[in-house]
């Protein structure tokens, strides 16, 4: 039997007693007018990177914009940004469980982004207990116990709410219209949006949302057109939504003035989300053999490539009075190691010293025990609430500049930390947890993106040459993987062992498919619902 509001679907057994106060009629209702006004153009768009990228494999080199030179020579800025965005120095990241929101609110940082893209499993039940979690927050109504008896209650202070819906590219199969399932994007943003907009200004807030994975200033129109068509639908002053933009992809890089005239009367800046747009460059450029990434970790953001791309950030949202926001920090504090807590912690600091000299206006932290350090760093070097005044004329970047091939060294070592961190982070997001500490590092669905798509790129190009000399192959990789695979292992119980295995398989897949999986997380989500009654 289904559940229907309209043509819009539910399976009744999906249909948890507790998720009524989420998915009720009208909010259902939103959600089908969303589909019916927006999924083709979302897919029109798709078919559009796809096709980039084909002409990208063929030898085609991103550039700036011709058609659009004169929106980036013209003399326009953003709507005003409102007051409890002004100061966003240090914001803490993380999923939409709810400890971690009550956590994350009460940490001192500036700003929370409740995260239902990288950082969280998207589950039908973290989706929606995410929803219900988030409502309860808004209205001051959460709480949370632990096991061992330990109470979590809000701070009279709490960080200001921002919101990251998934990206384009995912589907929510739970939720069809017309037996297609809603594009993930809208359903997070739909119901978050209908149930708490007029709440959040009520608290002298409001709807707040990062927007990820754009790749052009067409799919920043979107989403600008369907802010406007859900503040008319709910009565709201146009405006006051306020988005800020991950520029996590290298096209999104060459269009950030487009991306923010676009998004000009709901835009308060952009985000250099540092680890997906890594993966993005080795994801476009995969099929050139003369482009491959060092390890990893040699990939910092004082390689010129990066360095550019946030300059570039750092001058164009100032030109337009928005803000530009830094990356993400993934140190996490080490307990029991001195040592190793003083070297996460000075990789923290000299990262944020660098960015607010560099003219960033806040930045990201993945552990309320980096919040403070960060904050000290941003107090001292930004005694103002933002730096929008620092224009950064000196800064100009060329296409060059932007697509510098890193330099650095392919290591063993490289291997075998891709090959542990994207099993073990796979087989925690099929266990329902989207943001995993691995290595004293915070590991989300971007860096696992990184694992993965360095071993395929290195396997199949001539440059993908180990410092001792040996080719990477799949023959070296399986053997690395086996001995990685005994040690993640070892570390759990049979639940753990049996989301481990299947992680490994899937890991088998991304490296060895041609052609290259464009997302991890589609081919997991399907892993993810298995057996399950959706």
């Amino acid at each position: 039997m289904l559940m229907q509001e309209k043509n819009i679907r539910i399976k009744e057994e999906m249909m948890n007693p507790k998720f009524a106060k989420i998915l009720t009629e009208d909010a259902l209702c939103f959600l089908e007018k969303l589909h019916h006004r927006f999924d083709e153009r979302r897919r029109n768009l798709l078919r559009i990177r796809r096709e980039i990228q084909k002409q990208l494999n063929k030898g085609k080199k991103l550039d700036f914009l011709s058609e659009t030179a004169h929106i980036r020579k013209g003399n326009w800025t953003v709507s005003v940004i409102p007051e409890d965005l002004q100061d966003r120095r240090v914001e803490i990241t993380g999923p939409v469980d709810r400890k971690m929101i009550i956590n994350a609110l009460n940490c001192g940082a500036k700003a929370f982004m409740a995260d239902f893209e990288d950082a969280t499993s998207p589950s039908w039940e973290n989706i929606i207990y995410g929803q219900i979690n988030l409502k309860d927050a808004i209205r001051r109504n959460i709480d949370f116990t632990a096991a061992n008896g330990k109470h979590y209650a809000l701070n009279e202070e709490t960080a200001v709410l921002i919101v990251r819906p998934r990206g384009w590219h995912m589907d929510e199969k739970h939720i069809t219209v017309d037996d297609r399932p809603l594009s993930a994007s809208l359903v997070d943003f739909g119901l978050y949006f209908y149930h708490n907009a007029k709440e959040l200004i009520h608290n002298d807030s409001g709807p707040y949302f990062y927007l990820p994975k754009i790749e052009n200033h067409l799919e920043a129109r979107l989403w600008n057109d369907i802010f406007i068509f859900a503040q008319e639908e709910l009565g709201i002053k146009q405006g006051t939504i306020k988005a800020t933009v991950l520029i996590e992809t290298v096209p999104a890089a060459f269009e950030m003035d487009e991306i923010l005239y676009e998004l000009r009367e709901h835009a308060a800046g952009l985000n250099c989300g540092r680890w997906d747009y890594i993966f993005s460059y080795l994801k476009k450029f995969r099929e050139h053999p003369e482009v491959i990434l060092p390890d990893r970790n040699e990939v910092t953001m004082e390689t010129p490539m990066m360095e550019a791309y946030s300059l570039l950030a750092i001058q164009t949202c100032h030109k337009r009075k928005a803000f530009a926001m830094g990356g993400m920090a993934a140190q996490i504090p080490v307990k029991g190691d001195n040592e190793a807590n003083e070297v996460a912690f000075n990789k923290v600091r000299a990262d944020k010293e660098r960015e607010a000299r560099n003219g960033h206006d806040g930045t990201w932290v993945a552990h309320p025990g980096m919040v403070h350090l960060v904050k000290e760093i941003f107090d001292e070097q930004m005694p103002t609430p933002n730096q929008v005044f620092q224009k950064r004329e000196d800064i100009h970047i060329t296409q060059d500049d932007l697509l510098q091939v890193p330099a650095g060294k392919i290591t063993e070592q490289g291997i075998r930390t891709n090959i542990r961190v994207g099993i073990q982070y796979i087989a925690a997001w099929l266990l329902g947890r989207g943001a995993v500490p691995i290595d004293h590092l915070m590991e989300d669905a971007a860096t696992a993106e990184i694992s993965r798509g360095q071993i395929w790129q290195w396997i199949r190009h001539p440059k993908g040459i180990l410092d001792d000399g040996r080719d990477v192959t799949f023959e070296l990789v399986a053997q690395c993987k086996m001995e990685e695979l005994a040690k993640i292992i070892s570390q759990g119980d049979s639940q753990y062992e049996s989301a481990v295995m299947k992680a490994s398989k899937l890991f088998d897949k991304l490296i060895q498919d041609d052609p290259f999986t464009e997302f991890l997380t589609i081919p997991a989500y399907q892993l993810l619902n298995e057996g399950s009654n959706a």
